[in-house]
């Protein structure tokens, strides 16, 4: 007997040194970390880290880099491992020509007729009116280092802030917005748009563009633009729904984050309100902060509202509706035909869907390689596409230390019940 219990012991040890790094062995069940749809590796990025992408109709893959010190703020893949700047190196400005200074105080350049630095990106049909477009969100506000590589960025002054129409029939800009002052803040920061391209959604007869303002600094908002007359204006700034969740600690890659840059105290993520989808009926706008894990609401008929109407902000601010919690903070959002509300996960390495038949979050992916995802792009095709660019990992979160490890990627997965791109809008 007592031979059979060192026996037993000695098993009991060597299950016991089974490590997760090597858990072959291990008769405990395992998280293998995925979930979903089979994901494939469809690009890699070796030059510059992504921000945004858009893919079009013919499977063209749009990105875009905020800047620094990079080459070109927008490009287009030529194969898999390599992308050029779009439309023309001239339209990209180069990096000695991003900001001024006037009285000591940074600005980012006034340039409306060249890219500064490009956020978002966003690709809409073509229609009997207008081309195949892809619209890109231009912030005018470079990241700048010091003599001491501590980082900031400019203020926007007018003119550099933009959103820009570019026709896929010819890669030639068509179209230009800018924004006064009193509607784009010299610390607004727009992060990403939506459109509703309807004709009789505004009074311009062209559409309107929902544009996401992040503010860093503290006033995010809504930003709405008529694309027919040009005008612009703003709703629920700095209402509890924009505003980033206070001393917010998320996880990414297993590791508690905190905000960590040079020249400044330990802090949290900053930013406000960032993700947002318009569902295939022009209705509802969803979105929510960064740092929160509440989705919200609003009609749309509240942000399309003027401020002719004293009562516009304050409509606006009571029809906010919480849809909970949905499990976690969230970056970007997209959307599909079937109006699900995809909702990019950076703590869970995962995308999640909002499904608003049944008022729940569902997981749409999981897996280990989904190392915060940034942004998304539902295709013709009937994929989800994500870039996948190790954010939390660069120098200007984490005291100047660059932990990211190339290459960067675009992922993508299939869409459930045969979900597409939102064509309603156009």
């Amino acid at each position: 007997m007592k031979f059979l219990y060192v026996l037993s012991l000695l098993a009991a040890t060597a299950f016991a040194q089974v490590s997760y790094q090597n858990h072959t062995g291990t008769i405990l069940r395992v998280d293998n970390g995925t979930f979903g749809p089979e994901i494939e590796e469809y690009h890699y990025y070796y030059d510059q880290w992504p921000i945004g992408l858009s893919v079009s109709s013919k499977g063209r893959l749009f990105v875009c880099y905020t800047r620094g010190d990079y080459t070109f703020t927008l490009g287009e893949a030529v194969n898999q491992t390599a992308e050029v700047p779009y439309p023309s190196a001239g339209l990209n400005l180069p990096p000695d020509m991003l900001n001024t200074t006037w009285n000591g105080i940074p600005f980012g350049s006034a340039n409306s007729t060249a890219f500064i630095s490009v956020q978002a990106l966003y690709i809409t049909p073509a229609t009997s009116s207008r081309p195949e477009t892809l619209w890109v969100l231009d912030t005018g506000r470079p990241t700048v280092h010091n003599a001491a590589g501590d980082p900031s960025m400019p203020y926007a002054q007018p003119g550099g802030p933009k959103l820009v129409g570019v026709s896929l029939d010819n890669d030639t800009i068509y179209t230009t917005y800018t924004f006064p002052v009193d509607v784009h803040y010299p610390d607004s920061y727009m992060n990403d748009v939506r459109f509703d391209l309807r004709s009789n959604v505004t009074n311009g007869g062209a559409g309107v563009a929902y544009i996401v303002d992040s503010s860093n600094e503290g006033r995010p908002g809504f930003i709405m633009l008529d694309l027919g007359t040009g005008e612009s204006w703003r709703r629920l700034t700095q209402d509890r729904s924009v505003l980033r969740v206070p001393n917010d600690v998320p996880s990414y890659f297993g590791q508690p984050f905190y905000f960590r840059q040079l020249g400044q105290p330990i802090q949290w993520q900053q930013e406000g309100l960032d993700g947002i989808q318009i569902t295939p009926d022009g209705k509802t706008v969803y979105y929510s902060p960064l740092t929160s894990k509440t989705l919200y609401s609003i009609p749309t008929a509240n942000l399309l509202e003027r401020d002719s109407n004293p009562l516009a902000e304050i409509w606006a601010k009571a029809n906010v509706s919480s849809k909970g919690q949905r499990g976690g903070d969230a970056n970007g959002f997209e959307g599909d035909s079937n109006g699900l509300i995809y909702q990019l996960m950076p703590e869970q390495n995962a995308i999640y869907y909002f499904d608003p038949a049944i008022g729940q979050t569902r997981t749409f992916v999981r897996d280990p390689r989904i190392l915060w995802p940034d942004s998304a792009s539902i295709a013709a095709d009937g994929y989800f596409y994500m870039n996948i660019n190790q954010l939390p990992d660069q120098a200007d979160w984490n005291f100047g230390v660059d932990s990211r490890v190339y290459p960067g990627a675009v992922l993508r997965a299939k869409l459930p019940n045969n979900g597409t791109k939102i064509s309603t809008l156009g």
